[in-house]
């Protein structure tokens, strides 16, 4: 038999303290039964011998201390498991927000998840292409990989989200891709932008989203990476399928951690942040990888904005800590008019050279790489010269590497929104531009790779393209015309 308390003695912001209960555990579920005969929901937040605080999912509002009954369930918070969770949109807290029926599953799992075993972790080695030129050549994502996007206020990181949902696939493997979208804080506005653009596009059904809207609980948001990770554990140890998860605003995320600690009366940390925020993210970032002996895998894509474009707000500091690298958005690009903003320069994948390269994309793309990189470092250093001395003091290479960084934003960073890239056009796209330069100025590139894929006008030199080696699961530009033709 289930006991049930009237011995609330206190309410502050989302949450409730209750006094003089049996022993609860953590995490465990309640049932509040308001004066009206309502019932509200809510999960242990911390219990000690004398006061348990629990926080309410759905607010505090109505709570009559002397009148409300609350009662411990005994259990934690699960989300019912199906391959039917696909083609879903729900709420934060599992809910259906698309008017379709209740999840209904025998299997259930804990949202807390369950760490996994170093030893039985897989090393990430394959390729994950998402269609933007500026991820796939000199970021690359890898499956497994935890890689987030650090954006800024106003910037499209919503937009690029959508764009990897609708076009991520891990190339030249036969098992299923899915994505788990959730969204926390949102408005109403952009919730509706999100449903609309999976359903447009046909991604929803190979999809799994998870909406909080901004005038949700907070303590709604605290759960809703939690359900969309349970989500795409299930979908890849058990119907072993690649999952990738984007989970988009962090930052909504970190400060509903922030309110509740402060409800609490916690001692706070850096910037008001609770002292426990870094374990709390690598409790949901560290849910990434592949198990040994699993086909599955889960990657993630952590999407946060930047408080003031600052890099070192506690927020992106910690996350870069956790993650394995980061995508970083560019405020200048921005107002370029360039989508997507994507700045290579401080962006980085630490696990990129463990899926390219022969076998996995194609042999010069860690080459390529290093040359877009270091030729448009340079061409960007010296706006800063022009802006001092003019162009006309410039050398001739240092006018070439000037039209390089002009010529790359104008070309390789901007793309259309719709436009899904394979990565075999981003490195012949790659190519194109080095055919500005010398082929003595490519120096980060190895003289029989020049020779394989250089498209500089050079006497006698037949431009590749039609010969060059394509990455896998893609087909030679000449094997295509002659299948069109009908003579292969």
């Amino acid at each position: 038999m289930l006991k049930q308390y009237k011995t609330i003695s206190d309410v502050a912001g989302p949450l409730i303290f209750v006094k003089k209960t049996h022993p609860v555990g953590y995490a465990e579920l309640v049932e509040i039964k308001m004066p009206d005969g309502t019932t509200k929901n809510g999960q242990v937040l911390d219990t000690s011998e004398d006061t348990v605080v629990v926080q309410v999912f759905e607010g505090t509002r109505g709570i009559d201390r002397s009148r409300t009954w609350v009662k411990f369930l005994g259990e934690t918070i699960k989300l019912p498991v199906t391959k039917d969770l696909l083609g879903r949109i729900l709420t934060g807290a599992g809910k259906p927000k698309d008017g379709g029926p209740e999840l209904i599953s025998d299997k259930k799992f804990e949202i807390t998840g369950a760490a996994i075993n170093p030893y039985s972790r897989k090393s990430p080695a394959d390729f994950i292409q998402t269609g933007i030129s500026t991820i796939d050549a000199t970021n690359t994502l890898v499956r497994g990989q935890k890689l987030p996007i650090f954006s800024g206020s106003g910037l499209p990181h919503n937009e690029i989200a959508l764009q990897i949902a609708r076009q991520a696939k891990v190339p030249g493997t036969d098992g299923d891709f899915a994505v788990v979208f959730a969204a926390m804080g949102i408005t109403n506005e952009e919730a509706q932008y999100f449903m609309k653009d999976f359903e447009q596009t046909g991604a929803l059904k190979r999809a799994v989203v998870f909406l909080n809207l901004a005038d949700d609980p907070a303590v709604e948001r605290i759960i809703t990476p939690r359900m969309a990770l349970t989500a795409a554990e299930y979908l890849a140890y058990e119907e072993n399928m690649h999952v990738l998860v984007i989970l988009t605003d962090m930052t909504n995320y970190c400060e509903s951690l922030r309110e509740i600690g402060a409800a609490r009366e916690e001692i706070p940390g850096r910037r008001g942040y609770p002292g426990y925020m870094y374990t709390d993210l690598a409790s949901l970032y560290e849910r990434a990888g592949m198990i040994k002996g699993k086909e599955g895998s889960v990657t993630q894509i952590p999407i946060l904005t930047m408080v003031g474009d600052d890099i070192t707000h506690p927020i992106p500091d910690l996350t870069g800590y956790i993650t394995e690298g980061q995508i970083v958005l560019s405020r200048e690009l921005h107002r370029k008019n360039i989508y997507p903003p994507v700045d290579i320069l401080p962006s980085l994948s630490r696990l990129m050279n463990a899926g390219i390269n022969k076998g996995q994309t194609r042999d010069d793309h860690k080459m390529v790489s290093d040359q877009l990189y270091a030729n448009y470092a340079e061409g960007r250093d010296l706006r800063g010269l022009v802006a001092i001395v003019g162009e006309e003091a410039l050398s001739d290479k240092d006018k070439r590497l000037l039209n390089f960084a002009g010529e790359f934003e104008d070309r390789f960073v901007r793309q259309d929104k719709n436009d899904n890239r394979s990565i075999f056009d981003t490195l012949q796209l790659s190519w194109d531009l080095f055919s500005m330069m010398p082929k003595k100025d490519l120096t980060r590139i190895k003289p029989e790779i020049k020779e394989k894929y250089y498209v500089g006008e050079e006497p006698g030199k037949e431009k590749p393209g039609v010969h060059a080696e394509a990455p896998l699961g893609e087909e030679n530009t000449e094997e295509q015309n002659l299948k069109k033709a009908g003579k292969a």
